[in-house]
């Protein structure tokens, strides 16, 4: 046990268990006896208390989240800074880290990777905004809940926004598979910084890889300043094509080249959840053409060269003064004048020309219907070349992205082509607000609820103020604007407190283990097998719900158990038989210990000069051949290499003994049978005895 667990901080916080360990700091889960809750505490480590740089990280850490108030970002509710001590205490997070759950899936549902991206997005646009900047998104940071809820954490090396601060003093820190190329080399950071890392965490979801992965960070980083990473539809190609524009617009390597703000992500997201087929025009500088150097006009032209490859010369300077000294300012501005009057002139008369086309080319048409259809598809089949205004509602039995209403309505009268047509489409942006449900019956808050066309997510809680079944709160709260779809939590009081019971790890313990843990702590077990797993056999794999979460007692914790099958495999041998024996004699076989019936067997190595055998497990098993009850040949298997180790015998041949016709008289003395002879070696040793 560790010097904290089972002590209490001021007086106040229960600590019962580490739960995480950082870089700079331990995190124990702990009791809040003040406000009897669970919280999680953060402290520095003590040979960091004496560390300057350290301790104004840790700082910097509550300082940052203490500025923030947002669903997504992990909430701080004390700190403390002692001589002897320093500790952030913080909102308790039951769940894992977005790392463990691509760990877990391998490669996730776009629509999954979009509604946590978003998350992600939602909470950094709320920092951004209050002037913080993280510096070390990555899934490592993210923690996500059961309900699909994410929380931003960590803000460890987090900056305020500082307009004196320019560069980067100190090395680049943060995760080097994750930074922005500004932060690799040691440039400025901002908000842009943490859009790059968004999008490397986008990628790695969609593809289940890391876009730049080498054996060093060095190379991670030098990769990231230097190379291009494979585009995500190569390695996947179920993803959408604007969700992949969205994901490489984010990591482009110069900062102006991204999104300039989380919220302009956030837009292009919505967007695309709108309407998946979406495509977008991301345009990026490209000189496609080296800068040329051009001698004065006055003299003969020469060949164009390229100026990187050779530098203007003295004489080409001393030519474009003389050529400037020609001129006076008058010169320069009456020619001006005249380009810019030609250059209006041009416009003027392009304009006039295209209207005058237009006006000729434009007919009297009936105004279409476009109601019921989806506005993607109104798009693409718009041969009159209306222009869309559109506008957003939302119902719930309707598609996402149809048309509800238009303006003007069909048939009603006929217009220009090429005119303006209002359009309601059918959408999930639009947002309602919460109504008030305390005090009200849990039936009558979901049906409010609902009727807004937000979703009710009831939760139980222990309140001596609220009658039995009717609502303490709302989450969020009564008059907050929520997007419609999106989840209203509703807490509903129960009568009676019924002490919590923390769920064990049990993965990695054996079933038996796992079962005995769990009874320990009065919850049942139930299990099921997977025979894919590499894991051996009767190791627990997976857990639900996972360790640390709160049940009540008696609730089933279902586990999944590795059958030992996908870590089998089978391996063959061949032994090889004595040779000169023409007679039957007796083999047995016996695998780590136990007899193997299907191989034990009488054979005659006159007509099996090799015999061979097929074992199939994991781990090791150790084999063992006897001839005639000698130890012949001795195999140590590796199941994980398929390699198997011989150990080899001499086999002493003996006569086959002959079965002898019966008799009805008794043998005389001379007529009995002798005693095998004992081999020469023993006989000199019995005469050296004598």
């Amino acid at each position: 046990m560790d010097k904290y667990s089972g002590k209490k901080l001021d007086g106040r916080y229960e600590i019962h268990e580490l739960i995480g360990v950082g870089g700079m700091a331990y995190v124990y889960r702990c009791t809040d006896t003040i406000d009897d809750r669970e919280v999680a505490v953060k402290i520095l480590k003590d040979e960091f208390l004496n560390n300057e740089e350290f301790i104004r990280r840790f700082k910097n850490e509550s300082k940052a989240i203490a500025m923030l108030s947002h669903p997504n970002i992990v909430k701080v509710y004390d700190v403390s800074f002692g001589d002897m001590i320093q500790y952030i205490v913080m909102e308790y997070i039951d769940g894992i880290t977005l790392k463990e759950y691509i760990g877990q899936q391998g490669v996730l549902d776009w629509r999954e990777a979009l509604h946590l991206t978003t998350q992600i997005l939602k909470a950094l646009q709320h920092a951004h905004t209050k002037g913080v900047v993280h510096r070390d998104i990555k899934p490592h940071n993210i923690m996500l809940l059961q309900d699909g809820t994410i929380k931003v954490t960590d803000f460890g090396i987090a900056r305020l926004i500082d307009t004196k601060t320019k560069t980067m003093t100190e090395q680049a820190i943060g995760s080097v598979h994750y930074i922005a190329p500004e932060q690799a080399r040691g440039s400025k950071t901002d908000g842009k910084s943490d859009i790059y890392s968004v999008g490397v965490m986008l990628y790695e979801m969609l593809t289940g890889k890391l876009p730049f992965d080498a054996d060093s960070a060095v190379s991670v980083a030098l990769m990231q300043l230097q190379s291009t990473p494979e585009m995500p539809r190569d390695i996947n190609p179920g993803i959408p094509l604007g969700l992949e524009q969205i994901t490489m617009h984010a990591m482009q390597k110069n900062p102006e080249d991204r999104y300039q703000t989380a919220l302009d992500m956030l837009g292009d997201l919505e967007r695309f959840r709108l309407n998946p087929n979406v495509r977008f025009d991301y345009k990026y500088f490209v000189d496609a053409e080296p800068t040329r150097h051009v001698k004065s006009l006055k003299k003969t032209p020469k060949p164009v060269v390229n100026e990187e490859e050779e530098e203007p010369s003295d004489d080409d300077e001393a030519e474009e003064l003389e050529r400037k000294k020609e001129h006076s300012n008058s010169y320069y501005a009456v020619k001006s004048a005249l380009i810019t009057g030609f250059i209006v002139i041009a416009i003027v008369m392009s304009i006039a020309l295209f209207k005058g086309c237009t006006s000729a080319q434009s007919t009297d048409v009936e105004v279409p219907k476009f109601v019921g259809m989806n506005i993607v598809d109104a798009k693409a089949k718009n041969p009159n070349n209306f222009k869309f205004e559109l506008k957003s509602r939302y119902v719930k039995n309707k598609e996402i992205g149809e048309i509800l209403e238009q303006d003007p309505e069909p048939g009603s009268k006929r217009v220009k082509s090429g005119s303006v047509i209002e359009l309601t489409v059918n959408g999930t942006d639009t947002e309602m607000s919460v109504p008030y449900c305390k005090n009200t019956s849990k039936k009558d808050a979901v049906k409010a609820i609902q009727d807004r066309n937000l979703s009710a997510q009831v939760i139980e809680v222990y309140d001596t103020l609220t009658p039995k079944g009717y609502v303490c709160d709302t989450y969020p709260p009564a008059g907050v604007k929520a997007t419609v779809g999106s989840t209203v939590y509703v807490i509903i009081s129960k009568d009676e407190y019924i002490e919590k019971i923390t769920v064990p790890k049990v993965t990695d313990m054996t079933l038996y283990e796992a079962q005995k843990k769990l009874n320990e702590k009065n919850l049942e077990c139930k299990y099921t097998y997977d025979d894919e797993s590499l894991e051996p056999e009767g190791t627990v794999i997976q857990q639900s719900p996972l360790q640390y979460s709160k049940v009540e007692e008696g609730t089933v914790v279902n586990v999944v158990v590795s059958s030992g099958k996908g870590s089998q495999t089978t391996v063959n041998i061949a032994v090889d038989m004595p040779s000169n024996i023409d007679y039957d004699i007796q083999m047995t076989v016996s695998v780590d210990g136990k007899i193997d019936s299907n191989y034990s067997k009488t054979i005659n190595p006159a007509y099996n000069t090799s015999y061979a055998m097929s074992f199939t497990g994991s781990g090791t098993s150790t084999v063992i051949v006897m001839l005639n009850g000698q130890t012949y040949r001795k195999y140590v298997i590796d199941y994980s290499t398929g390699n198997s180790d011989v150990s080899s015998y001499d086999f002493i041949p003996t006569e086959p003994t002959t079965t002898a016709e019966p008799t009805t008289e008794k043998p005389t003395e001379t007529e009995k049978p002798t005693e095998t002879e004992a081999p020469a070696d023993d006989i000199d040793f019995a005469q050296e005895e004598e």
